[in-house]
């Protein structure tokens, strides 16, 4: 560490560097002693001097440490700020980092707004409910709304069935199925036809696997997706569950014939 008389140019006391940071005195001290970031010089009269490079890597230690990373990662992470490339590096991967953080915000901030309006619907307090919406929406089902309109029983039926790896799965398989029950509906394709009974023997399926098998469970699905279709306005889903509906009820009566 270089001693100076006078501060030089480019240099400034522990407690400007602070100031001009947002950080206390104390914490650069601290920096110091894990050896993440030590002052460039002292003055003859004992005060710790940091350069303009030292300023720049506190930034990139705060900027780490803003991103969850403990001080002995943030250690092993710290990039050589000795070249233009060095520095453009560094802030890359905090620019990336924050573009990642901002779109998971988003989604996050869209998915509450998504819950304050179903919740602003019910009738009751039920966070159960809340909770299954909330998790719903993470996984990226359109159909999350369906939800407020499952009793206790479906909903633990359901938690006890399924784990989050199969709801996934099952939330795509669904999704697909309307999508390609809208478009045989749509193209006219006859509900005793190959493609339209495939679609009701593997939607079937799926519904057997969420509800266990359990026709109890089975039944209260029926009469649940019977009172969405008379009280939504969505005509592709009311389209695509109708179809689905005649093409499985057909299914049903050749399986049991």
């Amino acid at each position: 560490m270089e001693n100076y008389r006078a501060i030089p140019d480019g240099y400034m006391r522990v407690g400007e560097l602070a100031r001009q940071a947002g950080v206390t005195v104390r914490a650069l001290q601290y920096y110091d002693k894990q050896g993440l970031l030590s002052p460039s010089a002292a003055s003859e009269g004992g005060f710790r001097l940091y350069s303009d490079r030292d300023a720049v890597r506190l930034m990139q230690i705060l900027a780490l440490k803003q991103m969850g990373f403990s001080l002995g990662e943030i250690k092993q992470r710290l990039s050589s700020l000795d070249t233009t490339e060095d520095v453009l590096q560094a802030l890359t991967e905090q620019t990336e980092h924050l573009a990642a953080q901002i779109a998971t915000l988003t989604e996050t901030h869209a998915a509450l707004q998504k819950l304050k309006a179903e919740i602003a619907q019910m009738d009751s307090v039920n966070f159960k409910k809340y909770a299954a919406i909330l998790t719903n929406l993470q996984l990226k089902n359109e159909h999350y709304w369906m939800i407020k309109h499952f009793d206790e029983d479906m909903l633990d039926r359901f938690s006890a069935n399924l784990t989050v790896q199969d709801a996934q799965r099952i939330i795509a398989q669904i999704n697909r199925s309307l999508d390609e029950a809208h478009r045989l509906h749509k193209r006219g394709v006859a509900v005793h036809g190959k493609k339209a009974q495939q679609l009701a023997r593997n939607y079937w399926a799926l519904i057997l696997e969420v509800t266990g098998g359990d026709l109890n469970t089975v039944g209260k699905l029926a009469d649940m997706f019977g009172n969405i279709n008379a009280n939504i306005g969505d005509a592709k889903y009311q389209s695509a569950q109708a179809y689905i509906g005649e093409i499985i009820e057909l299914y049903l009566q050749g399986e049991h014939s």
